[in-house]
């Protein structure tokens, strides 16, 4: 808003110096909600990093070993083996407020609490390499849905952080400027009409006291007539 466009009046200007007030306070909160979200957001992308590492080579170990067993066995016979699963998994899904952002959270149960209890194939006719593809795959499920959770947190807070960032940039660079520039239009406009006001009052007052003078002069002048008569 041009300060042109400002009505220069004293209510004006009040209204204007709590908006200030307000936007430097807004700035100020919205900045440091930017700090501490980009803290969480590059303690998220680091364990994001160990954990996709860690998936990663947690499944290049279960397709390395999974080969090795098709590389032993019979179609027929690995496909038998993994026809029916052995364990289930029961996924719940909440969500955790982080500086105003809703982040998911997963917790997971399986059917039964025995670690060892996922194979769903008798071990005479399978091989080793099979097992270790299958206790692979078991182990980084945690971690999994631990990525899950850090990649869509991640996600969130970034879109977070940019629509703060465009936040406390329009405070910054448009609204506190314009706002400062619009007090001062409006105090100069103010000071100028004081000023303006106390020329006209010292501009009556003088004619004022000129036409008493001129008032008095006259009645000396007639004083001495009247008396003549």
């Amino acid at each position: 808003m041009s300060a042109k466009h400002v009505n220069p009046t004293r209510m004006e200007l009040t209204r204007l110096k709590g908006k200030l007030a307000m936007a430097v306070r807004g700035h100020k909160l919205l900045k440091d909600k930017r700090d501490e979200l980009m803290r969480q957001f590059l303690d998220l992308v680091r364990e994001n990093k160990e954990l996709r590492e860690k998936v990663e080579a947690g499944i290049a170990a279960a397709n390395q070993n999974f080969v090795l067993a098709r590389s032993v066995m019979s179609d027929e016979t690995l496909k038998v083996a993994l026809m029916t699963p052995k364990q289930e998994v029961y996924l719940e899904t909440e969500t955790k407020n982080i500086m105003s952002v809703e982040v998911p959270v997963f917790h997971y149960k399986t059917r039964s609490s025995d670690a060892n209890d996922i194979y769903s194939y008798g071990l005479a006719f399978t091989s080793g390499d099979l097992d270790d593809a299958v206790k692979s795959l078991a182990d980084i499920l945690p971690d999994m849905l631990r990525l899950a959770e850090c990649e869509k947190s991640c996600q969130l807070m970034a879109a977070e952080i940019e629509k703060t960032r465009r936040r406390v940039n329009a405070l910054e660079h448009v609204v506190i400027p314009e706002t400062r520039q619009n007090i001062r239009y409006i105090t100069m406009k103010l000071d100028e009409n004081e000023r303006s006001s106390q020329t006209r009052l010292m501009k009556v007052k003088d004619m004022m006291l000129e036409s008493a003078h001129h008032y008095k002069e006259r009645e000396e002048e007639i004083v001495p007539v009247v008396e003549e008569i």
